[in-house]
């Protein structure tokens, strides 16, 4: 579904550093203004900004590359942890996930998707795509109805829940509509209206101002 999408920083440089020399995924990109790195089949672009604002993001990875990919991940970064542990499976999504922080605090999700399998050493290859953009704004139901009308299905409910989390997508890829203040699964942050912009496959783009306003052309 995400053929691009762009999340806003006023950490430029401390997120290419952490992207490109810790995570070691190569900088495709690269200006004082912004940066632009490939999540598989997903381009990824940070852009500067005068204002904070924080995501939250999930990659698609192998299911059985899921132990794996724990060992490459801490050997970088620490992970996230809830109720004393550091990873969790969602029977809903037969699939198995941990999180850490980028230094912006974005919440990143790498979740293993138990019917895809890779035979290889995990590396950077293993990224499949974004599977996950979060879209914090505290107008769900309006951007809820928007995304529909384009033709992306709400997810494990029957209707757009204004004060939940809501999935809408299908298959491993999905947005997620959510208010503010929410806090993220395996972190202390909470969701915070920001500006983005997905391009999807489909051709459509999304487009959220920093009031939470969203926009589709």
């Amino acid at each position: 579904m995400f053929k691009k999408v762009s999340l806003y920083t006023n950490q430029l440089k401390q997120l290419r550093g952490f992207y490109g020399n810790v995570l070691e995924i190569p900088i495709e990109a690269s200006t004082d203004e912004h940066f632009q790195i490939s999540i598989g089949t997903t381009t990824l672009i940070f852009r500067h900004s005068e204002l904070q604002n924080s995501y939250h993001f999930a990659i698609n990875i192998p299911g059985n590359q899921f132990t794996l990919a724990k060992h490459w991940a801490k050997e970088r970064i620490i992970l996230n942890r809830e109720a004393a542990v550091d990873e969790i499976y969602y029977a809903r999504f037969e699939a198995d996930a941990f999180y850490f922080e980028d230094p912006a605090g974005n919440v990143i999700e790498l979740i293993a998707r138990r019917n895809v399998d890779k035979w290889s050493d995990f590396s950077i290859e293993s990224f499949l795509n974004l599977s996950e953009v979060s879209i914090t704004t505290p107008f769900v139901e309006e951007a809820g109805e928007k995304l529909q009308e384009i033709g992306i299905p709400i997810s494990g409910h029957f209707q757009i829940e204004p004060d939940e989390l809501n999935f809408l997508g299908k298959k491993d890829t999905f947005i997620l509509l959510v208010p503010p203040k929410r806090r993220w699964y395996f972190s202390k942050k909470v969701s915070e209206t920001s500006p983005l912009e997905i391009v999807l496959e489909a051709g459509k783009t999304i487009q959220v101002s920093v009031e939470g306003r969203l926009t589709i052309q």
